[in-house]
């Protein structure tokens, strides 16, 4: 009996092509069943949906993500699961589990924050009140964990391996303000522990007047070496979830302010 694939809650818009099945890519060593696609690129890009409902109605939504490549095909889509209560009373502060997934509907990465009825009091973030994510692969293997480590002025977060040692710093600017006089990029240089070198970057794209005044709907380009691991890139690219979610999922980009 063929087995009938069912739609998913979020598929490319109308025009935007799909990429490569990645169900395709055969098994390499040392890296997590589905992550094959991102031993090549060195930029993703992952654009919010516009939430119709939530517009009209003011109610948080589901977040939905588009994840595309530098050709503009569609590679990955990631959306949330969460209480209705929680996306309601709690805002940014709910906690959530992301998925992600590739064009066969093969889940390849989850992102799971705890919900924790004091996150994001900025004077205790590298404490009790940090917005930890936790970042498994598709087999529910643990690739790392990010939180944020301080909020004075800015949010500086910190990306953490599998045994909880700290390998990247991300470190936020202290005007995250986009308008139509500013529409460049909102930069997050991603830094090492290693050596302080900047090894990649999580950039916030300027949406448009219209999209950044009346949505929380954002888009951000990530940037990494060709060559580095892995699985450092899936941290990398799986923290912009985290920076969405705390500084940008309110209009105003006051998620943690």
């Amino acid at each position: 009996m063929a087995v009938v694939m069912q739609p998913h809650p979020y598929q490319a818009p109308m025009g935007q092509p799909m990429g490569p099945p990645q169900m395709g890519y055969a098994p390499m060593t040392g890296v997590p069943p589905g992550l094959e696609y991102i031993t090549q690129v060195d930029q993703l890009y992952i654009k919010q949906k516009i939430e119709v409902f939530e517009l009209l109605t003011g109610c948080e939504s589901k977040n939905k993500y588009n994840v595309l490549n530098s050709q503009g095909q569609q590679v990955y889509y990631a959306y949330e699961e969460t209480e209705c209560c929680h996306r309601v009373m709690c805002g940014p502060g709910r906690g959530f589990i992301f998925h992600i997934e590739d064009n066969t509907q093969r889940e390849i990465m989850r992102l799971e924050r705890p919900f924790k009825c004091c996150v994001g009091c900025p004077w205790c973030a590298d404490g009790c009140c940090a917005y930890p994510i936790y970042i498994y692969d598709g087999a529910g293997n643990k690739l790392g964990m990010m939180r944020m480590t301080t909020f004075c002025c800015s949010p500086v977060f910190g990306i953490f391996d599998n045994s909880g040692e700290q390998l990247y710093r991300i470190n936020g600017d202290c005007c995250r303000c986009q308008a139509p006089c500013c529409r460049a990029d909102i930069n997050f240089p991603v830094t090492s522990l290693r050596d302080g070198s900047q090894v990649a970057t999580v950039a916030k794209q300027w949406g448009g007047a219209i999209r950044e005044m009346i949505t929380d709907a954002d888009s951000y380009k990530v940037s990494f070496p060709i060559d580095m691991h892995v699985v450092h890139k899936a941290l990398i690219f799986a923290s912009t979830f985290l920076v969405d979610m705390i500084l940008y999922e309110n209009k105003d980009g006051g998620g943690a302010n």
